[in-house]
């Protein structure tokens, strides 16, 4: 590990987590990477009880917007994300890395930068031309903000606690007329 590099984990705080494929070589240009690894994330998610709050998948890099891992450590969770689409694309006795060795990790101090974090990956497919509107590219949580789509990946949100909360509750505050 480098000098001087320090994790804050354990801070109670979002995490916005950057990391690259090997030499920022486009490992996500088939739309079918993407779809497996926006499938691992929800996997992590459920493995380390993590709450995802916006990520995007972009040809040669990759953004989280997490909490940290109920279960475990942050690290821990991003390598398992990590070797697990490595195996799954390139098979166990692979030649050759798929990602950089380390990644980007920034706390998240406060609700303003939480939303300019948010936004920021939102926007990031569009400024390459990969999509005209953050709308058009399937693989981030953008949809799940503007249009509440639920995708492969479950997404924390306002409104997603909100419909939690009331399947929980079956409905309640509801009126439901019955025949008769």
């Amino acid at each position: 590990m480098p000098r001087g590099l320090k994790r804050f984990q354990n801070s109670r705080q979002s995490h916005f987590i950057t990391f690259t494929c090997f030499h920022r070589q486009r490992g996500f240009d088939a739309a079918e990477a993407r779809d497996l690894f926006a499938e691992l994330v929800e996997i992590m998610r459920l493995r380390f009880a993590m709450r995802i709050y916006g990520y995007v998948v972009m040809p040669e890099h990759v953004h989280l917007l997490v909490s940290e891992p109920g279960e475990g450590v942050l690290a821990e969770a991003i390598h398992f994300l990590k070797l697990s689409f490595s195996k799954r694309v390139h098979g166990a006795n692979s030649v050759g890395a798929f990602w950089q060795k380390r990644y980007y990790d920034r706390s998240v101090r406060d609700q303003r930068e939480f939303e300019q974090k948010l936004r920021y990956l939102h926007r990031n497919p569009v400024k390459p031309g990969l999509c005209a509107k953050p709308e058009d590219w399937k693989w981030s949580s953008f949809r799940h903000y503007a249009f509440r789509e639920k995708g492969v990946v479950e997404i924390e949100s306002e409104w997603a606690a909100r419909e939690r909360k009331r399947l929980a509750t079956g409905g309640a505050g509801r009126i439901f007329l019955t025949p008769g």
